[in-house]
């Protein structure tokens, strides 16, 4: 069973499936839409390092080149905002996902015509997500 969430931030959804089963179905994903994953931090392994514990934490930077070719044209400071981001954790025996929202990097940087790709870009990305929970 998958939930949905609505949070202004981000987009957010839930999934009775495991945690690395759905890793690995959103990398495989990532690329099937023509994205790219730049990086993947397993936040969990570098806080143990320092002797804390937690529930698995992955940050999975994803980014498309012409997407963002596209958006450093409009404004550079775009690049603060760079690369796209999934959270995927465990709470309460379930597996989450979160979206960092690319259709707010438009509204913190007004007036640049940000918006039409910003919402293609998070379209696509909330899409890579329902297939992969």
């Amino acid at each position: 069973m998958t939930t949905e969430t609505r949070l202004e931030m981000g987009y957010k959804l839930s999934s009775d499936k495991a945690f690395d089963d759905v890793v690995t179905s959103l990398e495989e994903n990532v690329a099937k839409h023509q994205f790219r994953v730049q990086g993947v931090h397993d936040v969990r392994q570098t806080l143990a390092e320092k002797g804390f514990e937690r529930e698995p934490l992955k940050i999975i930077e994803v980014c498309n080149a012409s997407f963002a070719h596209q958006a450093l044209s409009k404004d550079i400071d775009v690049a603060m905002f760079m690369p796209c981001r999934y959270s995927v954790y465990t709470k309460d025996g379930r597996t989450h996902v979160t979206l960092a929202r690319p259709s707010m990097i438009a509204r913190m940087l007004p007036g640049i015509g940000l918006e039409p790709l910003a919402e293609e870009v998070e379209t696509t990305l909330k899409k890579i997500m329902e297939e992969s929970v």
